[in-house]
């Protein structure tokens, strides 16, 4: 949960809101650190359930809210008038509200989506095929985060063309981050179960994501 925590923190307030290119390719920055926080959340998930995970997804989600609330106060505070980088200091950390409120609203569809899609393969699959749950659920998981957050946080900011650009490639980039981790996770994945002696399925889990209970 820690972990989950910091790589959330760090992929919304470092990397959110800068674009970068290589070799022609122009994607957002926070693409490259994000999809940690999945794999973290399909091996709780293929480990010890879905209502665990919506439980870690739900401190990451107050967190983020925390982490929002914090900056807006730091941000806004009135500098001392002998310190020169509140301009640098309010471009880095004074995110839009748009894109604080479009950041939660997509991690937390997004999360609870990856989380759902795995269980429910998991089940249908008797428990094989890890590879096939994993990826599947970051197709849909990471569809949807991208579908909501990009367009709340950047339409009419961005051009419609630098908008669309950038979607699809966070999106296909997130997907193929997670089928080249795939044998790392299945390590884990194995490692935790043979450890914790736990391989939960969620036949009668209720799947709202509305609850913190286990």
């Amino acid at each position: 949960m820690a972990a989950f925590v910091i790589v959330l923190i760090c992929s919304d307030v470092i990397g959110a809101a800068k674009v970068a290119t290589i070799g022609g390719f122009t994607f957002g920055a926070g693409v490259l650190f994000f999809p940690i926080s999945y794999i973290f959340n399909d091996v709780l998930t293929e480990v010890y359930g879905y209502a665990r995970a919506r439980k870690v997804v739900w401190a990451g989600f107050s967190a983020l809210i925390f982490a929002s609330l914090m900056s807006f106060v730091v941000v806004w505070l009135p500098p001392a008038i002998d310190w020169p980088d509140q301009p640098a200091y309010q471009t880095v950390f004074g995110q839009t509200s748009r894109i604080v409120l479009a950041s939660i609203t997509a991690f937390f569809v997004g999360e609870l989506a990856n989380s759902y899609v795995l269980a429910k393969i998991k089940i249908q699959t008797a428990g094989r095929y890890l590879w096939l749950r994993t990826i599947g659920s970051t197709i849909v998981g990471e569809g949807l985060d991208s579908a909501v957050f990009y367009p709340v946080a950047f339409f009419r900011v961005w051009s419609n063309e630098l908008l669309v650009q950038v979607l699809v490639s966070n999106y296909i980039i997130k997907v193929v981050w997670e089928a080249l981790i795939t044998p790392i996770s299945y390590k884990i994945v194995n490692f935790l179960k043979k450890a914790e002696h736990e391989d939960y399925y969620d036949r009668k889990t209720n799947f709202t994501p509305f609850s913190i209970r286990v």
